[in-house]
């Protein structure tokens, strides 16, 4: 019996030296990687089991060889090629220059763009899209819930199928852990190509369990794009039985539907191994839209060599020169970004931040107070949005850039997720979110140093600040 208690603490001591280099070779930041030593050397068995979960760094991995990255990229870039006159805004060339040189996110020009603001316009013009439908349907979304509406979806799927349309759905398997397989089976079925994004089956791909596909991109014909926030599921549209819910989203017409499909046959490769780059998914634009509105659909992913849309967004706060105006559902900013929003406000910027009144996790509401009252030390303005749950992820600067898409400001989506963002320059659409941000302000509560100081008693304070510390898994 002895002997066995000897090996058992062989093994468990080689695994904590293993994992304690695993974290020193990663090369993280000195705060991260001392943090993990500390679990792993303090926890017995659950820091391991943490680190296995949440804690590697899979950054350096090539989940693409870069071969076949040309190839998914071929297409897009011939149609950027084509493009005349294109002509970036003097003050969005760095920006413009940074998606591009990193993230092979090139910049269309001659765009039209809806946006929606509640589910009821979105669903309402997606099945509507749907079903003009000719040749193909490119949907990839995070959650696909077996409720009304995504029945609905799916029995417009199918029927599309039947007439021949060409179907390509990715859904992500932690987001629809839930989703019986009888749901997507029956699309199927029906002819429809179905693929899970990682799915998360013990013992294999465990350690994946914190790396999500959270974009939500669907592309019509080539022709259509739809990029933003919203799931399908009816809570989008009707809430969650506790209050309601508030969330944007954007149809897309013009060049930059080029790029929503790329974006989207890139993940298709990853979870099929099937490389599509035939030009007929590109077709060429009727020339009936002809202005200078400019996008760039910018990715990110845990695996790309550096995190794209959060340096993007510390770009735009580091540039602003007015003001910075940003919507998040979950305010669990990276030290990076949260300096960013700190320069800017010290530096006389008009930063605002607006997250919900109640959020849909307590445990990330809890962390987020202690964020908050941070910021606004900072003169960062903060408002709690209470007329619904607002799951927007806007952000708009200066009258000259926005952006929207599925990435919140937190660690998860700035460093694990798959995420996705049309970043659009110009004043037209800048100025519309400008006005979405100053209509949600109507339905807001402005809150100050004052408010959180008196309201907040010791013991409240130091449960958020040790939620806190749980930021990065949340």
């Amino acid at each position: 019996m002895v002997y066995l208690y000897w090996i058992i603490f062989i093994v468990y001591s080689a695994m904590v030296v293993g994992t304690i280099t695993t974290v020193l070779m990663d090369n993280r930041q000195p705060v991260k990687a001392m943090a993990w030593i500390m679990a792993v050397m303090f926890m017995p068995v659950i820091g391991i089991i943490f680190y296995f979960f949440f804690g590697q760094n899979t950054r350096k991995e090539k989940l693409i060889s870069q071969h076949s990255l040309d190839l998914l990229t071929k297409s897009s870039m011939l149609e950027f090629a084509v493009q005349k006159d294109l002509k970036v805004p003097d003050e969005s060339k760095t920006l413009v220059k940074l998606f591009a040189s990193q993230n092979w996110a090139l910049p269309f020009k001659d765009n039209e763009i809806d946006i929606y603001t509640n589910g009821y316009t979105f669903f309402a013009e997606l099945i509507k899209e749907i079903g003009k439908a000719k040749k193909s349907i490119h949907l990839g979304t995070y959650i696909m819930e077996a409720d009304a509406l995504g029945n609905l979806i799916a029995d417009i799927l199918i029927d599309k199928a039947k007439e021949g349309v060409e179907i390509r759905l990715v859904y992500d398997d932690v987001g629809c852990w839930n989703v019986s397989d009888k749901f997507f089976n029956r699309m199927r079925n029906a002819g429809i190509l179905v693929e899970t994004f990682m799915p998360v089956r013990f013992p294999a791909f465990t350690s994946k369990v914190n790396y999500r596909n959270h974009r939500k991109l669907c592309v019509i014909d080539g022709k259509v794009g739809f990029i933003g926030g919203m799931n399908i599921a009816k809570r989008y549209i009707v809430g969650n039985g506790k209050q309601k819910w508030r969330d944007t989203h954007m149809k897309i017409r013009g060049g930059a539907v080029y790029a929503i499909q790329r974006a989207f046959l890139v993940d298709w490769y990853f979870v099929s191994g099937e490389l599509i780059s035939d030009r007929k998914y590109y077709p060429e634009l009727d020339g009936t839209i002809k202005n200078d509105k400019i996008i760039q659909i910018v990715t990110s992913s845990p695996v790309s060599k550096w995190p794209d849309i959060m340096q993007g967004y510390v770009r735009i706060l580091l540039e602003a020169r007015h003001y910075v105006y940003m919507e998040t559902p979950y305010f669990l900013p990276t030290e990076t970004v949260m300096s960013a929003m700190r320069i800017a406000a010290l530096a006389g910027v008009d930063v605002r931040i607006m997250i919900p009144r109640h959020g849909d996790a307590k445990f990330v509401e809890w962390a987020s107070r202690s964020y908050v009252f941070e910021t606004i030390q900072a003169g960062v303005k903060v408002y709690l949005y209470r007329a619904a749950f607002n799951h927007s992820k806007l952000l708009v600067c200066d009258d000259n850039v926005c952006t929207c898409g599925s990435t919140n400001i937190d660690f998860r989506s700035f460093e694990n997720n798959f995420e996705a963002n049309a970043f659009i320059y110009g004043k037209e659409t800048a100025l519309q979110f400008k006005q979405i941000f100053m209509d949600d302000i109507r339905h807001s509560v402005y809150v100050t140093e004052k408010m959180i100081s008196q309201k907040r008693p010791f013991i409240n304070r130091l449960w958020e600040s040790l939620v806190r510390l749980l930021s990065p898994l949340l």
